[in-house]
């Protein structure tokens, strides 16, 4: 019989394990601070990403997780490919802040702005089409919850969620109070190279790891 105590610690460990690797520097993470700094459909942005970790993180638990993890070729190609993912997007940051500065900038300094169906569909890309997210997701957070017993497994999945909730929303909040140093085009150029840089660094990590 489960017990208060262990709904709990499930939901610490969902929460624990999801927010150590979501907080840090990655693509889907960029995309939404970048959104908040505009002040373009923050609100779905962070949905979206709330909904898609605890949907991956769920199809982990249910199993996805072990299929994934017998089979170290598809994970072998799983970091290539994000290695792969976090390369391109690192250049096409670089791209952005060395030779192309005024690129989705309006005359006046504001970044032209987008419709909510072109945002999440963006971040949807970022999202789905990176296969590191998987390994992140799926195999790495997925794996830990499948170890917990009966219904134990959907509070540790509503602790993860509740994680990304956090992390996102901070995240947003950040981005807002940035609002008025990226009025100025030349900060967006420093934040496409810093982060250029990051996905650089993120590639060779990953790259290493394969």
């Amino acid at each position: 019989m489960f017990t208060s105590a262990a709904a709990s610690s499930s939901w610490v460990t969902g929460f624990t394990v999801c927010l150590s690797l979501i907080v840090s520097i990655g693509a889907q993470n960029i995309y939404v601070l970048r959104q908040a700094v505009q002040g373009e459909h923050v609100r779905a942005c962070v949905a979206w990403c709330v909904v898609s970790d605890a949907l991956l993180v769920g199809l982990g638990v249910a199993g996805m997780a072990q299929l994934l993890g017998s089979s170290p070729t598809l994970a072998h190609w799983l970091q290539w490919g994000g290695a792969l993912f976090l390369l391109c997007y690192g250049l096409f940051a670089w791209y952005r802040a060395f030779f192309a500065p005024g690129d989705g900038l309006q005359a006046e300094g504001g970044r032209v702005a987008r419709g909510m169906l072109g945002v999440i569909s963006g971040l949807a890309v970022i999202t789905l089409l990176n296969p590191h997210v998987y390994l992140d997701t799926v195999v790495l957070i997925g794996s830990i919850g499948a170890r917990q017993d009966g219904w134990l497994k959907a509070v540790f999945v509503l602790g993860a969620a509740s994680a990304s909730l956090t992390w996102f929303v901070v995240l947003a909040f950040a981005g807002r109070r940035l609002q008025r140093v990226f009025a100025d085009p030349r900060a967006w150029q420093v934040l496409d190279a810093i982060t250029g840089a990051m996905m650089f660094v993120l590639a060779w990590w990953v790259w290493r790891a394969a």
